[in-house]
């Protein structure tokens, strides 16, 4: 299965349908809320009191979720109308259902007080004086490639879940790479306060877009790395990127066990820790040809592995590219 940045914008690949099928996946929720709990996790937020949390690339808002039953409040941005219609939902949902026990809780109290006017002057007062409850979270359409459009020093922390590598990708000629990541972290940079985390959860397809995204990240002030939870095993693999703004800190051990874990399979019981990302293995499995792309005949011809990388190239570029068929690349016969 091919990666769905691949496949174009994020918003046009999760469009009603998609939207749908992801947020009632009961093994996509439950990722979700693994990944989510991990990341609160390495936030090491302060257990006195609520914390007012940024969640970028929110989509349905199942780690939102997540972070309302830890007590925070948040605020979620996607660049999906129709992950946002569903995270919309599930707030009205819920607000829905807090109202609901507002007035059976009212109907109550009323019955029980009918006979004492200074116990019903005193409801009426409190009623009065009720405010609704704030929404749990609140949503916002933004493309977090174009910056994050918040007031300064505005958020405790910050989670991403299974967003950041769309800025690896561009999918018209405006979009370079680098340049929206260096745009992200330079805006997540002034809209955090002094002293907070960011932990951004994320899927490199290879070492070279792990380096990009740590090297922007410290391009702007940030300290940190990139935690890499259970590196030998296949589907348990996570890279998070964990942000702070003291130049001291050090991000922690990744995990390596089996135990709790939703993901894992028996491959992943063995060490891992804190690195960039693990080798292209793309490379690894050039073994001795050498590093780097490849390279052309010496008498100036194209060899096939020289036309893949660069029809690659192009197309990261947003570059218009022909389909590879089983006829790249091949010899044609010689003329007579």
């Amino acid at each position: 299965m091919s990666r769905p940045e691949l496949t174009g914008h994020a918003s046009l690949f999760y469009n009603a349908k998609e939207a749908r099928k992801y947020d009632s996946s009961s093994r996509m929720v439950g990722i979700q809320r693994e990944i989510t709990e991990r990341a609160i996790e390495l936030l090491k937020l302060p257990s006195d009191r609520p914390s007012f949390i940024l969640d970028v690339g929110c989509g349905s808002g199942l780690s939102g979720q997540v972070l309302e039953e830890h007590g925070h409040v948040w605020v979620g941005c996607d660049v999906s109308r129709d992950m946002l219609n569903m995270a919309n939902e599930r707030i009205e949902r819920k607000r829905e259902e807090a109202m609901g026990d507002d007035v059976d809780s009212d109907d109550d109290s009323d019955n029980d007080m009918n006979d004492n006017d200074d116990n019903d002057n005193n409801n009426n007062i409190t009623q009065n004086n009720r405010t609704e409850e704030p929404s749990p979270g609140d949503l916002l359409h933004h493309d977090m490639g174009t910056g994050l459009p918040f007031r300064p020093a505005s958020f405790d922390a910050c989670i991403s879940i299974s967003a950041l590598q769309w800025l690896c990708y561009s999918n018209t000629k405006e979009q370079i790479p680098k340049k929206r990541l260096t745009r992200f972290f330079s805006s997540l940079y002034q809209v955090l306060r002094r002293g907070a985390r960011a932990v951004l959860q994320f899927y490199p397809e290879s070492s070279e877009h792990a380096i990009l995204i740590s090297e922007c990240a410290a391009k702007v002030g940030f300290a940190g790395g990139i935690v890499v939870d259970y590196p030998n095993s296949t589907k348990a693999k996570k890279h998070y990127l964990v942000l702070s703004f003291e130049r001291s800190y050090k991000a922690p051990q990744g995990l390596t066990g089996v135990e709790g874990a939703l993901l894992n399979d028996s491959s992943s019981s063995r060490s891992g820790g804190v690195r960039v990302a693990d080798k292209d293995p793309r490379k690894a499995a050039a073994g001795k040809k050498g590093r780097g792309p490849p390279r052309k005949k010496k008498g100036g011809g194209k060899t096939k592995e020289w036309i893949l990388h660069k029809k690659e190239t192009q197309r990261k570029k947003g570059k218009d590219t022909r389909k590879d068929t089983k006829y790249t690349g091949r010899k044609r016969p010689m003329r007579f």
